[in-house]
């Protein structure tokens, strides 16, 4: 990475990026060789253990996040690690409603792929070459005006002022940069938290993912390398806890009480974390010289997965709109460009985050006409190959007419239209 200046220097750029962590270093990566000035700040180093980013976690990525990794050369670093989805199996938890998405309808490789997310970090910070990154740093004070963002950020001992042409805040859930500007948000919980683990099945299905929608949330198991499946379990608040706490034994009964043995006896649970759900959204991805990408600007349910998949879309229209302004020498913060990033972007946002605001209460909802409802939905799904299709698509990253370059898995530099 960039030698940092010394502090008492005021520091230009055209882009300044506030959170390193996977959907902002992936903007920075995109960025990288473009000619931009670019400053990435973020708080905790990425390798130390408390970086959130790069935590346990497995993130299932779409076949249009694939595209986009690619474009932005990330993906051989990404691909020896990540166990590819090449089938989803959806069901209704004791009831009839099931429906199975398949890569061959799709004409694809796979539907998505499940890569832990400690080896997205070590990709992202390997293509962070040329970017000047501050860490750890801490963010004093922003001031937005007409024509730049000013910062003041603690960089170690030293204060230092930076101006940036475009603040993009990539600083999660809790943005700080979204706070300190007034951006109003619209925040639900679900009453609901997720449990977090691994096991180890008797007879792993490979390539096989499973959304078991039960009366207490949808329990997903992802595939992993070695056979091991990453299990996102959705508990009642009031239960969470007591989930994680129980012993191996009593935990390993409980999941197979909810998935039964369609691969067998589950072992090998790995350490257990929970944490709550809820929805926050911005009401406004962009402002004056400012976007929130990722969970700065949308906080989903994970029910389906959608939610880095989408920052990471945040990531191939906002890199596309700013260097396209570089190009026709047009300013990258301007009005011009926050519109073509919110045309681009504002479809696919409110589509997903509806379809997963829906998914999360329609299938906790014990009314019977809305049970006999979604079990008519998934049957439907099941027999019909032109909803399967487009719920497919969907699934995969693909929705939307128009695709930003990173997203059809061409080079921010490439010509080809």
């Amino acid at each position: 990475m960039a030698e940092t200046s010394g502090s008492g220097k005021l520091n230009e750029y055209d882009l300044v990026i506030v959170g390193g962590g996977l959907v902002g270093g992936s903007l920075a990566c995109a960025l990288a060789s473009t000619g931009l000035r670019l400053c990435v700040l973020e708080a905790v180093p990425p390798r130390s253990k408390a970086q959130p980013s790069y935590d346990e976690r497995v993130i299932a990525l779409a076949w249009g996040s694939r595209r986009i990794f690619e474009g932005i050369g990330l993906w051989g670093g990404i691909e020896p690690g990540a166990e590819p989805i090449r089938q989803v199996h959806v069901s209704d938890r004791g009831r009839f409603g099931f429906t199975r998405l398949d890569h061959r309808e799709a004409g694809v490789a796979a539907l998505g792929y499940v890569a832990p997310a400690r080896l997205l970090g070590r990709a992202i910070q390997g293509g962070l070459g040329g970017v000047e990154f501050l860490c750890p740093a801490r963010l004093l004070g922003v001031r937005a005006l007409p024509q730049r963002v000013d910062l003041e950020v603690a960089v170690g001992g030293d204060s230092r002022l930076l101006r940036t042409r475009l603040l993009v805040a990539a600083d999660g859930g809790d943005s700080s940069i979204r706070k300190r500007l007034g951006f109003a948000v619209r925040e639900q919980g679900y009453g609901h938290h997720a449990l977090i683990t691994t096991v180890t099945p008797a007879r792993p299905q490979t390539g096989v993912a499973f959304e078991r929608f039960t009366e207490t949330g949808p329990l997903a198991l992802l595939p992993m390398t070695e056979g091991r499946y990453s299990v996102v379990w959705t508990a009642r608040a009031q239960d969470a806890a007591g989930l994680r706490d129980l012993s191996d034994q009593e935990f390993l009964a409980g999941l197979q009480d909810r998935f039964g043995y369609r691969m067998g006896k589950f072992t090998h649970p790995g350490r257990r974390l929970t944490y709550p759900l809820k929805l926050t959204i911005a009401q406004e991805s962009a402002g004056r010289r400012l976007v929130l990408i990722g969970n700065a600007a949308h906080t989903l349910h994970p029910v389906a997965g959608q939610g880095f998949n989408l920052g990471l879309r945040d990531v191939a229209a906002l890199a596309e709109v700013v260097v396209r302004a570089r190009r026709e020498g047009t300013d990258p913060g301007g009005e011009a460009t926050l519109d073509a990033y919110r045309r681009l972007r504002g479809r696919d946002q409110a589509a997903v985050v509806a379809a997963t605001d829906t998914l999360a209460r329609m299938f906790v909802n014990p009314w019977p006409p809305v049970r006999w409802g979604r079990d008519l939905g998934l049957l439907s799904l099941a027999l019909l190959p032109g909803p399967r299709r487009f719920v497919t698509r969907r699934f995969m990253g693909l929705g939307g007419v128009c695709q930003p370059r990173l997203a059809r898995g061409l080079p921010l530099g490439s010509e080809d239209a």
